[in-house]
């Protein structure tokens, strides 16, 4: 695929995704109840998982130089009718267990050159649309953090170009449950508390909003019971990741950028921490 086409099919890929935004928000109505299945990493799917997937899977394959599709909320990847062009990987509605109080969620997607699993490197792209009192999507392209808003109709409008972290981080967020983490985690994560404010709403995707608005750092570690923590490097770690580092944060899974970890299963779990460089410099350190 050349630089051009490329470059279109992932115009593309990005106006879809914000075309199929709120089609999702309007879907969520009635949609709040499990269904009997589990996704691939065992977790019990809402039926808004489901249709939110189903809903992108075939929006994105429809598009010409989309090769192959990729969620969380199934086993294998479903290819084009010619299997070329980029990947696409999914996290349809992340944070949707908190369909049930009714609270923030969001869609995560990432664009790959080649086949899946794939790692960072391959990253073309990767935004996340985030359903909050306003639909918005932030994406991280060529280097560059730009913000959306969506509108009803789907249309995006810039809101915020060249997104950086603040240099003064204010807020932190970490998952896992407190007596599950390791020693060295807790060590840190009680050093934070007193530097910073918490802020932690049940769906990354919110979560790590607040930390690029407001510098900070977001983490779900690797727990004692799960040391490979709870997210899945390929359609959480690695596109999140991306945007972080490249509005001038960093990531880590404790050692090395989320970008350097290489795949070795399509859901794959990898410990994620993303902030200001500082503080995931301080948490590889206190992780050593």
């Amino acid at each position: 695929m050349s630089q051009v086409d490329r470059d279109s099919t992932v115009d593309e890929i990005l106006e879809t995704v914000a075309a199929a935004a709120p089609e999702i928000r309007r879907g969520l109505v009635g949609r709040r109840s499990k269904v009997d299945g589990e996704n691939p990493s065992g977790e019990q799917q809402a039926e808004a998982d489901v249709w939110a997937d189903r809903l992108l899977e075939e929006w994105l394959l429809d598009i010409d130089g989309v090769g192959a599709y990729a969620s969380e909320e199934r086993e294998g990847i479903v290819e084009s009718e010619d299997g070329d062009g980029l990947s696409i990987t999914c996290d349809p509605l992340d944070g949707s267990s908190n369909l049930k109080p009714n609270a923030a969620m969001g869609t995560i997607v990432g664009v790959y050159e080649g086949g899946l699993p794939a790692p960072g490197t391959d990253l073309v792209a990767s935004a996340f649309v985030l359903y909050g009192p306003i639909t918005t999507m932030t994406v991280a392209r060529d280097e560059t953090v730009v913000e959306y808003e969506i509108d009803s109709d789907g249309e995006m409008r810039v809101i915020r170009e060249g997104l950086t972290l603040p240099d003064d981080p204010t807020v932190f967020g970490f998952g896992g449950r407190v007596p599950d983490w390791t020693t060295e985690f807790e060590s840190y994560a009680r050093e934070i508390e007193r530097e910073l404010k918490l802020r932690y709403g049940g769906a990354m995707i919110s979560d790590v909003n607040q930390v690029l608005t407001y510098g900070g750092i977001f983490a779900y570690p690797g727990l004692q019971s799960h040391p490979d923590g709870k997210l899945r490097l390929q359609f959480e770690g690695i596109p999140i990741a991306n945007i972080v580092e490249a509005a001038g944060g960093a990531s880590s899974d404790g050692e090395r950028s989320l970008l350097d970890v290489e795949p070795t299963e399509l859901h794959q779990r990898v410990p994620v921490h993303v902030g200001n460089e500082t503080l995931i410099e301080r948490l590889e350190a206190a992780l050593a």
